[in-house]
């Protein structure tokens, strides 16, 4: 089925060419050496393709897009409304809390020893920058780089938009108070910031639609490019066409003919723009695979891939233009080569040297900073509180419980009846008279946490993650902007991006207790990082495994693929079917009829309780051929509103890498109106085809973190290359009570369980934590 497997698990260390990465719709129309635009395949929020070969090759498609015939509005002639998207408004309500970590990091006037000498072009590049940073000389002047013949270096105009943002949470300094308080039913919320409203200015997007028009390209592009790019973007585009590069979407070749289009034929791959536009892109697609940064050797490898003709020379362009930043860590890092025997006792430690993004860099130091003073600082007071909380609890829960009483970061991993552990942590502080609350990834995450709690209000203890970083849950913050708690428990651990747990590390006040707590057989994060794998691999805190298996069929099954051993497991009551199919037409056909009729004659499960999951979205059997045929058998409509109609189920994407399943209730000039988790949404009709699919057929990706009374897990014949271990764990993992497989893949699924573990990632938060790690 040409599968669109998930984007951050599926791709491999490196850096992707263009080869898979999509153009955004409608953005090659009229663009002067550009390929045809792809309407059905676009950019979408949690899922890419695969690499087929070399891991550095082959890029992720970003999933940001709806079912390739879904018109981008909803019904009525009305404008759509001004209000901020979910994302937007959490980006606002944060900005003043990310520019606080920009100034901590600004007061560290001294360099970070980074380890040893380099030496040839690798010294010369880190020399060269770090004469930039400490001022000894202007960026500009540092690296001497041929100028284009026939167009003259540009100044960039640094962009607003998210591409520039540090992306990194706010300092913290508050301790916790003398004698914790018992928890508020209704914590009190300091006035959150007011969003400025949102979107560029009418005259910058004029110039960027003027600009675009005049280099053959789309002018549907114009608002999204000047979001992107920010105040100045028409000038910026005419200076350096391959600025473009950074709207999502965008393609080299299209960039390049958008170049031809303004420079002329004097311009080329040798061009230095091109070089370090080029170079940020790549690092860009390399977050999208979640990598954090990428070794030197492998971005030039792409950049030359790329056409580019002195790779070196265009990375220590970008550098000094801080577009990114260098680092040099220690080969003897867990997972690196070991480091040469030279009989020379006085011979340089050797080192691998790293380009990462700023946002991503910071986010990953603000994060072991956070980290480190929540291990040093953990708080002494309270004591009687922890003890009556320890004294309260038995098993597992108690054993939990005395760890978190005496360090500031605790991790704990298990599956789902483990979570049992951490829900009476929870309740045990709570009425011990300690602030605790507990967040998961998903909403239904939070809804089963809420249920284990053994505590009247238990609902008031638990949200989300989004929910807690956005002030929409959770309790208030002190005058310094630190959550007023004293344990923080965060479920679905192994979910967290590195920005994101930056920015709930940051959060905490010195005192305040960490508890990670997750899946580690599971998916990673959809975002960069792999936060709680290099936690658990660089061992700086406590770590408990609980021994609560999950039970039934279905839960010795999913333990059993953890371990890499897929089993035939004993299911009297048909807790687990397999299905051959040996095509992909039948294998749509089946899944259909085990929604709408087997299963729920069989288990008396409910259709709209009945997940399906799919390696991809395209293909004859990806989610959405399976949606089209599930939503013609059980809810069939014209899809009056952009392709949907009352009572379709979807998959409400309101930022990259959370997707909330839900219904669509109603249509109108406001935009498509959503039931996700029990709360309204309003989707403006601008913003439907981005955000929205269609929902009875999910990616792996789109399912972690929710749970469902049944689950069909779809495997057409030619998805073996998308099939690893924490993808079949994830995805037979969904189901609560039955599992069906509709199996077309012959050997290939109990090669991957046993073969294909998780790709790697490239990130640096291991060798941030070393310092930390005890000594041996």
């Amino acid at each position: 089925m040409s599968t669109e497997p998930e984007t951050t698990e599926e791709a491999g260390p490196g850096t992707p060419d263009t080869s898979g990465v999509p153009a955004p719709k409608d953005a090659a129309e009229g663009a002067p050496g550009t390929a045809e635009a792809e309407t059905d395949d676009g950019p979408e929020t949690d899922d890419a393709p695969e690499p087929d070969n070399d891991p550095v090759t082959d890029a992720p498609e970003p999933e940001q897009r709806t079912d390739g015939d879904a018109a981008a509005a909803a019904s009525g002639e009305g404008a759509g409304s001004s209000e901020l998207s979910e994302a937007e408004a959490e980006l606002a309500a944060q900005r003043i809390e990310r520019e606080r970590i920009e100034r901590r990091k600004a007061e560290k006037q001294g360099p970070i020893e980074s380890g040893a000498k380099l030496s040839g072009k690798a010294a010369d590049l880190l020399a060269a920058v770090r004469a930039v940073e400490g001022g000894r000389k202007p960026a500009g002047t540092v690296f001497a780089a041929p100028t284009p013949e026939l167009a003259p270096e540009p100044t960039p105009e640094p962009g607003s938009g998210p591409n520039r943002q540090a992306g990194a949470a706010p300092a913290m300094a508050a301790a916790a108070a003398a004698s914790p308080p018992a928890p508020a039913v209704e914590p009190v919320r300091h006035a959150r910031p007011v969003p400025a409203p949102s979107g560029p200015a009418p005259e910058t997007v004029e110039a960027v639609r003027r600009a675009l028009a005049e280099g053959g390209a789309p002018e549907t592009l114009a608002r999204q490019a000047a979001t992107t790019l920010g105040e100045g973007a028409g000038p910026a585009l005419r200076e350096d066409p391959w600025q473009l590069l950074r709207v999502p979407g965008v393609r080299p070749e299209q960039a390049d003919g958008f170049a031809r289009a303004l420079l002329g034929p004097g311009c080329g791959p040798a061009d230095e723009r091109r070089g370090r536009a080029m170079t940020v892109w790549l690092l860009e697609q390399a977050a999208l695979a979640g990598h954090t940064a990428l070794d030197l050797p492998a971005l030039t490898a792409a950049l030359a891939r790329q056409g580019v003709p002195d790779p070196d020379a265009a990375v220590q362009n970008t550098l000094a233009e801080g577009d990114a930043l260098v680092f040099q860590d220690p080969l003897d890092e867990p997972g690196a080569p070991a480091a040469p025997q030279e009989e020379d006792e006085e011979a340089e430690r050797p080192v691998r040297v790293l380009v990462a993004l700023e946002r991503y860099a910071l986010a990953e130091e603000s994060l072991a900073d956070g980290l480190a003073r929540l291990i040093a600082s953990p708080s002494q007071e309270a004591g009687q509180s922890w003890a009556a909380a320890v004294a309260a609890l038995s098993g597992g829960a108690a054993e939990l419980a005395r760890a978190v009483a005496g360090h500031g970061l605790v991790l704990h991993t298990g599956g789902e009846a483990a979570r049992a552990e951490p829900a009476a942590l929870l309740g045990a502080a709570r009425d011990a008279g300690l602030r605790a609350f507990a967040v998961c990834h998903t909403p239904g995450g939070r809804d089963r946490l809420a249920a284990l709690v053994p505590e009247a209000g238990a609902r008031a203890g638990v949200g989300t993650v989004a929910g807690l970083l956005a002030g929409d849950e959770g309790p208030g913050r002190d005058a310094d902007g630190a959550l007023e708690l004293d344990l923080l428990l965060v479920l679905d651990a192994p979910q967290l991006d590195v920005e994101s747990a930056a920015m709930l590390v940051e959060s905490l006040s010195d005192g305040a207790r960490l508890v990670l707590s997750g899946d580690p057989a599971l998916l990673w994060s959809a975002g960069p990082g792999r936060v709680f794998a290099d936690l658990l691999a660089a061992r700086v805190c406590p770590q408990l495994a609980s021994r609560l298996p999950d039970p039934g069929p279905v839960g010795e099954l999913v333990s059993g693929i953890g371990v890499g051993e897929l089993n035939q497991v004993e299911a009297p009551g048909k807790e687990v079917v397999i299905v051959p199919v040996r095509d992909a037409g039948e294998a749509v056909h089946r899944t259909v009829q085990l929604v709408a009729d087997s299963v729920p004659r069989a288990f008396g499960v409910p259709a709209d309780q009945v997940v399906v999951i799919t390696p991809g979205h395209g293909g004859a059997a990806g989610t959405r051929a399976l949606n089209a045929a599930l939503k013609e058998r059980l809810n069939p409509g014209p899809g009056r509103f952009g392709g949907f109609d009352p009572g379709d189920r979807i998959a409400h994407s309101p930022a990259p890498g959370r997707t909330v399943p839900g219904t669509v209730v109603k249509a109108d000039a406001e935009g498509l109106h959503l039931s996700c988790a029990g709360a309204p949404v309003v989707v403006p009709r601008e913003r439907v085809e981005g955000e929205v699919r269609h929902g009875w057929a999910l990616t792996a990706h789109q399912a972690v973190g929710g749970r469902w009374p049944a689950a069909v897990v779809v495997l057409p014949g030619d998805a073996v290359k998308a099939l690893s271990r924490p993808w079949v764990y994830t995805a037979f993992g969904r189901a609560e009570r039955h599992l069906s497989v509709v199996h077309g893949v012959e050997q290939a699924l109990p090669r991957a369980v046993a073969e294909v573990p998780a790709k790697p990632r490239t990130t640096r938060l291991g060798t941030l934590l070393r310092p930390q790690a005890p000594a041996a």
